[in-house]
């Protein structure tokens, strides 16, 4: 039986979809069952709909306060039943109400607790660092605080930019994500 998936996204959807080629394979032990938005016209949701993975949207701005926010985009995901919660670069700060009901796997484009935050690339960059990296961790209350899960290292060469670093560490990403999501789903099949 597959492991089931929902995964948040707010961008293009590269990471979404190594997610989606991923799950194609059997031996992979996951399905994704929707994809959730939190804005409409993203790439990520024209990945999901050409896969024919129904989408979801909950926009923060369709809300009076955070706290309902949070509790309707919980409500929206508990609809689908999923096993793990997956952010493929979903760019909202999730609250007690979905990191409290739903286990939760992110990805980092940093080797935290190195320059946690939504500009760690830029960052990294500003600090002079020569390696920078990715991180796989659960998803706790904090900011990039909860237990890591993987990482891996890339080197800063001295002719970067943000975009040219972000492309090498995307790249890296990616391939971590599958692989530490599919030791999650398969390692909770033998339990």
């Amino acid at each position: 039986m597959s492991a089931r998936l929902v995964v948040l996204a707010s961008g293009v959807g590269t990471t979404l979809q190594a997610v989606l080629d991923a799950c194609r394979d059997p031996s992979f032990g996951a399905e994704v069952v929707a994809v959730g938005t939190d804005r409409f016209g993203t790439g990520a949701q024209e990945r999901a709909v050409a896969a024919g993975i129904p989408v979801f949207t909950v926009r923060l701005e369709d809300f009076p306060r955070r706290e309902t926010f949070d509790e309707a985009t919980a409500e929206r995901i508990a609809t689908c039943d999923p096993d793990l919660l997956v952010l493929a670069g979903y760019m909202k700060i999730l609250g007690k109400q979905v990191i409290g009901r739903f286990r939760t796997v992110n990805t980092h484009p940093s080797l935290l607790p190195a320059f946690p935050g939504a500009h760690a690339i830029r960052d990294a960059l500003a600090h002079g660092v020569k390696v920078s990296g990715v991180t796989v961790h659960w998803v706790d209350e904090g900011v990039d605080t909860g237990p890591i899960l993987a990482q891996a290292a890339v080197d800063v060469e001295a002719s970067d930019t943000e975009e040219t670093l972000r492309s090498r560490i995307q790249a890296v990403e990616r391939v971590l994500y599958v692989q530490t999501i599919g030791r999650i789903v398969r390692s909770e099949e033998g339990t």
